[in-house]
């Protein structure tokens, strides 16, 4: 059984479309696929319609803020009808156009030409992310890479870094949970935080009602998976698989390198009652 509970399409910062993705999905021959799109649910529906053999569960990331860092929380299996899950995400689009356009203003006075619009057509009608937004400088040859340009303009202490007034952790859990969802720990290892802080934030996530935290990785070496198993287990998470898909790469792709150690319990019991736990 292949599981993926993790990837985009251009309803955030994905390259596929609806299609594209299921496509890829059933060609890679996975069973369970969530699909979480940053802080909108716009792709679920199409991409459900679409699918023959791949099942189509519910998901989104959500931007939250904690001790002055952007943490992600994947949110699974919630309703998506409801109605204050959707106004709360809703909000959350409308500062990432600000926060787009916050940016674009910030890089113009360190000489840049705006990138705001051009960053909307990227986005197609979806959200503006920063991944526009480096794409297209990419584009205009200010640099050659995500990484470069993150470092240089959009990190903390550079001149396209926009804090944002994201919601809360706890937050985001209790809108999931309301929801009939649960609450995952999106990359741990993506926000570059020492041991220290790292064990802190599963805790304070943990403490806030979070249910698992992603282990399950690509790229992810053996003694990090240890890690994050033992951080999981000392606050009872349950273990979560998700390749982060956003285009097609050799080191990321749908469903791939995501295998989990036998001695954690995975999450997908909880939002899939009627398969058997295995992983």
């Amino acid at each position: 059984m292949k599981i993926d509970l993790h990837c985009h399409t251009v309803a955030s910062d994905g390259v596929l479309n609806p299609q594209e993705l299921i496509l890829r999905a059933e060609n890679m021959q996975i069973d369970y696929l969530a699909i979480t799109d940053h802080d909108t649910t716009a792709a679920i529906m199409p991409a459900r319609e679409l699918a023959s053999r791949v099942k189509i569960i519910n998901g989104v990331e959500i931007s939250t803020t904690w001790q002055g860092f952007d943490i992600h929380i994947v949110g699974l299996g919630f309703d998506l009808t409801d109605q204050s899950l959707q106004n709360a995400l809703k909000v959350q689009r409308e500062t990432r156009n600000w926060r787009a356009q916050e940016i674009s203003d910030r890089l113009c006075k360190r000489g840049l030409d705006p990138v705001y619009q051009d960053a909307a057509v990227l986005a197609n009608g979806g959200t503006i992310t920063r991944a526009h937004i480096a794409q297209v400088l990419i584009d205009r040859g200010v640099e050659n890479s995500f990484v470069k340009v993150f470092n240089k303009y959009m990190t903390r202490g550079n001149p396209g870094y926009v804090p944002s007034p994201w919601m809360s952790i706890k937050q985001a859990v209790e809108l999931l949970h309301l929801s009939g969802g649960v609450a995952v720990l999106a990359h741990p290892l993506s926000y570059q935080l020492s041991n220290k802080w790292l064990r802190r934030l599963v805790n304070d996530f943990a403490q806030d009602g979070g249910d698992g935290i992603e282990i399950g990785m690509p790229q992810l070496k053996r003694d990090h998976q240890r890690w994050l198993v033992t951080l999981a287990q000392e606050h009872q998470l349950l273990a979560s698989v998700g390749s982060d898909f956003h285009k097609p790469m050799p080191w990321r792709e749908l469903g791939r390198y995501l295998a989990l150690p036998d001695n954690i319990l995975p999450i997908w019991h909880q939002i899939l009652p009627d398969i058997e736990l295995q992983h």
